[in-house]
Order: structure tokens, then sequence, then C-alpha cells
């Protein structure tokens, strides 16, 4: 049976879209930066190059994503795509992120152009905010002072997406055509301010749990202070001030058409993940 390639497979998305696609019976060739690889693992670095052409050997389909830290996200994936074309693989599913097709010049836009003249058959889908942010990258400020620290403001809406349910997109993508040459911003079923956000946390760990506006200025410090790049801290900058600006705010039904089935809500989540704030 030909595999799928699944590149960022031990990230959030990909370690679930693994998941979904051999519960539907596909064998799935990993992809990780290690040189000690698992029977189903494969050595591709994108920063380096290494491994490249022995990734896609035997390869039929492919998901593509950018690891975090690399704010010139096409100059990884653009030869993640070239390599697809060389092969002449059945279908692409690249993720990016929402909002970055307002502008040809955003590095996330370069790649997906590069995929769209590639002439291999493709999905591009564009996550909002994932909800999954609150219990990994903001859950400092939770668990020492139960306080989410953002520099978003009390107005501003977002659409936050479940990871689980970028997955499952993802996955039903690489199973079916029927949706070929089409791109996907995929956001949940509704928008919350982060002072709605923090209250549904707050019910579901039964803690006082808020949110409070910080500058951008605090916010770079923290960012650097946890060991992110200096030009990748400057790049959630900017996309922290889209959100503020009301840029992730709306709502599409794609989970839905592709999937089946509505999106997770985000008290569901809050109440799946209860145990990473108590």
């Amino acid at each position: 049976m030909s595999k799928i390639l699944v590149v960022g497979a031990s990230g959030l998305v990909g370690t679930n879209l693994v998941k979904n696609l051999r519960a539907k019976g596909r064998e799935v060739a990993r992809a990780t930066s290690k040189t000690k690889l698992e029977s189903d693992q494969v050595h591709l670095d994108l920063v380096s190059g290494a491994g490249l052409d022995q990734a896609f050997n035997g390869v039929e389909k492919a998901f593509f994503l950018s690891p975090p830290n690399h704010p010139n996200a096409h100059e990884l994936l653009n030869p993640l795509i070239d390599k697809a074309r060389e092969a002449k693989l059945g279908k692409v599913v690249l993720m990016t992120a929402l909002n970055v097709n307002a502008s040809d010049d955003i590095p996330f836009r370069k790649a997906e152009l590069r995929l769209e003249q590639s002439g291999v058959p493709y999905n591009i889908i564009r996550p909002n905010w994932f909800m999954q942010n609150f219990n990994t990258f903001w859950i400092k400020g939770i668990l020492e002072h139960n306080t989410i620290y953002l520099p978003v403001g009390h107005e501003a809406r977002t659409s936050f997406i479940d990871a689980h349910d970028i997955s499952a997109t993802a996955a039903a993508l690489l199973e079916t055509s029927q949706f070929d040459g089409q791109d996907f911003d995929l956001t949940g079923g509704e928008s919350l301010t982060h002072d709605e956000a923090a209250a549904l946390i707050a019910k579901a760990t039964d803690k006082p749990i808020r949110f409070q506006d910080i500058t951008p200025e605090a916010m770079l410090a923290g960012l650097l202070q946890a060991g992110l790049a200096p030009d990748y801290a400057q790049f959630l900058l900017v996309i922290l001030d889209h959100l503020k600006q009301g840029y992730a705010e709306r709502r599409t039904d794609a989970v839905e058409k592709i999937t089946g089935r509505r999106p997770i809500t985000f008290e569901q989540y809050a109440k799946d993940h209860r145990h990473a704030w108590v």
C-alpha cells in the first residue's frame, strides 16, 4: 500500500492526523529531523534539507506544515512542494494559517502559490488560532497567576479552533479528490473574546481564571525569555495585533463541510483539557 508522508508528525496536528489516518487503515511515514528512527519514521530535516529525497520513497500523498520559530516558512516548504511535483504525488494537503492570503508577499502565501502552480492535486487549509494555545503556550500565566496575558484587547473576538478538528479535516481531504484545488479557512463555530474564553476555562476548572491585556513590549519580553528567536517573536506580535484588530473573528463552515460534523466548542475543549490547568 502506498504511504502518506506526514511532515510535522510529532506536533499537535500531526500526531492526531497520524492517528486518524491509521484508523482509516492507511500506512503513514512520520517525518522527523531525528536520525535515530522508529520503524514508521523517515529522516527529514527541513532546515538543512537532509533526507528530502529518501523521505518520498513509496509515498503517494503528503501533509505539509512549517515548524514553528521559522518566520520565512516558504524557505522550508518550497523544497517539499518541488519534491512532491517531481515525485508526482497524488495529493498534498498544506497547512498554513488564517489570513496569510491577504498578500502574496507573506511567506506562507509564497508557499501556497508554489503549491497552486505545481500541478500537484492539492488542498490548502488555513486554521485560525488554536484552542490548545491556552493549555500550551499561554499556560504559564494561568498556572502561576490564574491569568491569561496577551496584547489583544478586551473587545476582539476569535473563532478559535480545536486542533483535533484541523487533523480530522486534513485526514478527510487526504481521503478524497472531491475538493481538489480548493483552499479552506478553518475556524470554530463561535467567536469569543479572551474574557469569554477565560470564563469558560474558569467554569471547567472551578478556578478564578481571567484575561489581562498587556502591552506588545511585555509580550515580546516574555517570548524572548521563553527562548523564541527574535524574528519569530516579532512575527507573533504582528499576528497578535491582527487578532486585536478583528481579523480572527469570522467563522466558516469548512470543518463541517469536509468532515460532516460541527466543530468542537470552546466549552467542550475546556472540559477536555481541564486537567492542564488544575
